[in-house]
């Protein structure tokens, strides 16, 4: 089961954090800390498994982007990766070759995508096709729900 899922940039700034277990928010912050810190340091040859504490970690750089997934000990690394790469992939199709900029200023579609794609830390949809269909059905209620006509009606268009 996945633990927890950051985003960063190289910079190290959090772009992402989903986490699927309860952490104190002081926690939180000395997880994230550590681990970008750690990640940071790592060569670009370097293997893409840490163990780190009781838990192992997930990561791969796609463009500036840092994935990071935390699991457990006893789960599979590879399967973990390609959950990070499902999930870049599903991103890339969205945005269409997604940057660091995409996650900052559509944050909430980024996070519904991961929504869509895992549940509590756990795989729920593969099928790329299905979840691209959730997320364009949820742009169009967006779209319905935004009030056009509003504006035009009260005189204000």
């Amino acid at each position: 089961m996945i633990q927890f899922m950051l985003l960063f940039s190289r910079q190290g700034k959090l772009r992402l954090q989903k986490w699927f277990d309860a952490y104190q928010d002081k926690s939180k912050k000395k997880i994230t800390r550590e681990l970008i810190s750690t990640i940071l340091a790592r060569k670009p040859k370097m293997c893409s498994f840490i163990e780190w504490k009781d838990l192992k970690i997930v990561y791969k750089r796609y463009a500036s982007l840092y994935f990071c997934a935390a699991i457990d000990s006893t789960d599979n690394e590879l399967i973990t990766l390609e959950i990070i790469h499902r999930y870049v992939e599903l991103l890339d199709k969205y945005f269409g070759s997604v940057c660091e900029l995409d996650i900052i200023f559509n944050f909430e579609k980024a996070y519904f995508m991961l929504d869509e794609l895992l549940i509590g830390g756990e795989v729920q949809e593969t099928s790329k096709k299905n979840v691209l269909k959730a997320i364009a059905a949820q742009d169009l209620l967006q779209e319905e729900e935004t009030p056009q006509g509003f504006f035009e009606d009260a005189g204000l268009g």
